[in-house]
C-alpha cells in the first residue's frame, strides 16, 4: 500500500483543517519524493507514460489487454462461461470481441460477479462514481496501483503544459473550501499540490473581484477546473480585465464536464493561452486529453483499450462516424472493467498526432448518453450543436441548463441579469426549431441559480427520459 492510499481516509480532516496547520503539515507532506508517496507501482506506470516508440507501444498495449483478458476469464465470475476463449489469447482483440458488454446497471445488480476470486478484501479500495449521471456506481480499485497509475499518467497530461513542480495551479474543481461554512474565504491554499483552490459553490458576479484578487496574491500560472466553473470567471474578466493576473496563466486544464465551444473560445480569449481538455472516469478504465496544438483527444493505448461501437454493439472503424466510448481497463486486478460502456459518444478521427503515433484519436467526446434531446420524431440532437456558440442572445446569459420531459420540447432554464422581453423568447425558439430542423420547441425560463451535483459539476442538461430506448443503446448487453 502506498502512502497515499494509507492517508486517503485522513483527506478531509486535513482539507477541513485550520489554514495554518494546513500550511505546516502540507508543506512538509510536499517534501517526501512522489515515488514515496504514490508507492513504487507509480514509478513503473511513469515509465509505460513514456514509452513513445510505436513499435513498442503497441506490443506493451497487446501484452497487458491479453494480461487483463486472462486474469478477468480465470478469476471474475462474470467470465467465467468464456475460459474456452483462453487458449486464444494470442489473438487477444479477437477474444475481446467475443466477451459481451458491462455497464454500470450490471455492475450494480451483481457487483460480487465482477470482482476478482483471487484478490482479498484487504486489496480493495472503494470508491464511488460521482453520481453526475444518473447512475452512480459503488466500485473498487486496487491499492497502491489504480490510484499510483492515475497520477502518473496525469503527469504527462501535465508535462504537456509544462507544469513545474513550484507552480501554483488555480484550481475550480469542486473541492469544498471549509472556511465557507464560517463565513470567512471563499478560496484556499493546499500546500502539497499547492493548488489555489476556488469555491465553484460561489460563481456569483459579486464574488468575482475576490478570486482575482487571490489570484494576484499567488499568481498561479496553470488553470484546472470544471469548464462550467471558469467559464464565470472568464466572463468576469472580460468584463473587468486584470492584465496582470490574465498574463500570468499559461494554460488551462479542463476535467470531467464536456467543454463547449463558446466556453473554450471565451477561456483562449480571456487569458490567451492553449486550453486542453483531459477525458477520464472514476472507474479508471480510459484516459485521453487533447494537446496545445490540437483540439481533439488522444487515447492512450497503455492505459486502457478504447473502443467505439455502434447502437448494434458493431466496433465503428470508419472516421467521421458517431459512436459510444467503451473501455477495458488495465492494471485493476480487484474489478478488472472489460468492454464498458462509459455512455460517452465521440467520433472517430483518421489522422493520429504526429507526437502521439499509436494514440487513437477522436474530433470531440459528443457527451454522455443522456446529454441528447429527443425530437418529437425521436431523432438525437447532441447538446454539444445547442451551445451559446449558435443562438447570440443564448451567449448573453450568465448560465444556461436544458432540461426535457417529453419527446419534441425542452425548457431553457437560464440565469440573466436582464429581463427577457417576449420578442426574445420567440426568436429563441425560432432558433431552436431552426437548430432541430423542426424537431423541438423550447420554453425559456428564468431561474435564479442552477442545481449543481453533489462534486459541484454544472449538468447541461437535465435528461428525464430514457435516453437509451432511442439511440438503441439498449440492445448492447
Amino acid at each position: 500500500m502506498s502512502i497515499e492510499d494509507f492517508l486517503h481516509p485522513l483527506l478531509a480532516a486535513y482539507i477541513n483543517s485550520p489554514q495554518w496547520l494546513k500550511a505546516s503539515v502540507g508543506r512538509v507532506y510536499a517534501l517526501v519524493p512522489a515515488s514515496w508517496r504514490h508507492g513504487p507501482a507509480y514509478g513503473r506506470y511513469l515509465a509505460e507514460a513514456g514509452v513513445s516508440d510505436p513499435v513498442a507501444l503497441k506490443a506493451l498495449s497487446r501484452s497487458k489487454l491479453a494480461s487483463t483478458l486472462r486474469w478477468a476469464i480465470e478469476t471474475v465470475p462474470a467470465y467465467a462461461t468464456y475460459r474456452h476463449l483462453l487458449a486464444q489469447l494470442d489473438d487477444p482483440e479477437a477474444v475481446l470481441r467475443q466477451l459481451p458488454f458491462t455497464s454500470k446497471d450490471a455492475i450494480k445488480q451483481a457487483p460480487e460477479a465482477y470482482l476478482s476470486t483471487a484478490m482479498e478484501a484487504k486489496h480493495r479500495f472503494p470508491t464511488f462514481t460521482g453520481g453526475s449521471t444518473s447512475t452512480p456506481m459503488k466500485l473498487y480499485l486496487q491499492r497502491g496501483v489504480s490510484r499510483a497509475k492515475e497520477h502518473a499518467f496525469v503527469q504527462y497530461f501535465h508535462d504537456r503544459v509544462k507544469l513545474r513542480p513550484t507552480d501554483v495551479v488555480l484550481a475550480m474543481r469542486g473541492r469544498n473550501v471549509p472556511t465557507v461554512k464560517r463565513g470567512g474565504a471563499l478560496w484556499m491554499y493546499e500546500p502539497i499540490k499547492r493548488h489555489l483552490i476556488l469555491s465553484t459553490d460561489h460563481l456569483e458576479r459579486e464574488h468575482m473581484a475576490d478570486y482575482v484578487e487571490a489570484m494576484r496574491q499567488w499568481k498561479p500560472r496553470i488553470i484546472s477546473a470544471f469548464p462550467s466553473a471558469a467559464y464565470p470567471l472568464a466572463r468576469w474578466l472580460k468584463e473587468h480585465p486584470a492584465p496582470e493576473v490574465q498574463a500570468g496563466i499559461e494554460a488551462v486544464l479542463l476535467f470531467s464536464e464536456n467543454v463547449y465551444d463558446n466556453q473554450k473560445a471565451l477561456l483562449g480569449e480571456v487569458f490567451d493561452c492553449p486550453v486542453l481538455q483531459h477525458y477520464g472516469h472514476t472507474e479508471r478504465v480510459l484516459m485521453a486529453a487533447s494537446m496545445p496544438d490540437d483540439e481533439r483527444c488522444f487515447f492512450w493505448p497503455q492505459y486502457g483499450h478504447f473502443e467505439l461501437v455502434d447502437p448494434q454493439g458493431e466496433v465503428i472503424t470508419t472516421p467521421g462516424v458517431l459512436g459510444e466510448i467503451v473501455g477495458t481497463g488495465f492494471d485493476n486486478q480487484v474489478m478488472p472493467f472489460v468492454r464498458y460502456r462509459t455512455g460517452d459518444m465521440a467520433v472517430l478521427s483518421a489522422q493520429p498526432h504526429p507526437l502521439l503515433p499509436g494514440y487513437p484519436a477522436v474530433e470531440r467526446i459528443e457527451g454522455r448518453l443522456q446529454e441528447f434531446l429527443v425530437c418529437h420524431d425521436h431523432r438525437l440532437i447532441s447538446i454539444c450543436t445547442m451551445g451559446a456558440a449558435h443562438f447570440s442572445e443564448i451567449a448573453d446569459f450568465e448560465q444556461i441548463q436544458y432540461e426535457q420531459s417529453q419527446p419534441g420540447h425542452f425548457v431553457l432554464n437560464v440565469v440573466t441579469r436582464k429581463p427577457l422581453s417576449d420578442e426574445v423568447r420567440a426568436r429563441i425558439a425560432h432558433a431552436v426549431e431552426e437548430k432541430t430542423q423542426g424537431g423541438c420547441t423550447a420554453e425559456v425560463q428564468v431561474v435564479g441559480e442552477l442545481t449543481r451535483t453533489k462534486n459541484g459539476k454544472l449538468r447541461m442538461l437535465v435528461q428525464h427520459l430514457d435516453i437509451s430506448q432511442y439511440f438503441g443503446a439498449a440492445c448492447i448487453d
